[in-house]
C-alpha cells in the first residue's frame, strides 16, 4: 500500500533519482534501470524498493498538478473556462473524479497561497 502524500508543512521525502536510460538501452524489454544486472539478491531488494519509492512519489506529485491544473482551468474567473466534463474528458477521467481533482487542487492552491490544509482527492 503506497504511503500518504505529506502535507504542505510536512517535508518530502527525497526518494531516489530516476536517472534516464540510454534510448537504444530502453528499447530493450529486458532493461530496466539496470536492475537486471544486479546479482545479491540484498541488493536487487534495495535499489528495487528504492525505484519503486521514486516512482511512487513521482506519481503522487503529478498527480498534485493535475488536480492544480484542473481547478485552474474550471476557474470561474477564467473567460475560457471549462467544465468538470470537460476536464474529465480531456484527461480521461470520470466527471466525479475530475470533480474531486478541482476540489483538491483548489485545497492545493490555497494551501500555497495562505498556508490552509488540504485533503487527497479520493
Amino acid at each position: 500500500m503506497a504511503e500518504p502524500t505529506p502535507r504542505r508543512n510536512e517535508p518530502r521525502l527525497r526518494p531516489a533519482p530516476l536517472l534516464f536510460e540510454p534510448a537504444q538501452v530502453a528499447d530493450d524489454p529486458e532493461h530496466f534501470f539496470d536492475l537486471e544486472s544486479i546479482d545479491d539478491p540484498r541488493a536487487l531488494l534495495s535499489r528495487s524498493t528504492e525505484l519503486a519509492q521514486a516512482f511512487r512519489a513521482a506519481a503522487d506529485r503529478a498527480v498534485e498538478f493535475q488536480a492544480m491544473a484542473a481547478a485552474q482551468l474550471a476557474d470561474p474567473r477564467r473567460f475560457d473556462r471549462l467544465t468538470t466534463a470537460d476536464i474529465a474528458e480531456r484527461a480521461e477521467w470520470t466527471e466525479d473524479y475530475a470533480k474531486k481533482m478541482v476540489e483538491f487542487g483548489r485545497d492545493l492552491l490555497a494551501g500555497a497561497e495562505g498556508g490552509a490544509g488540504h485533503a487527497d482527492p479520493v
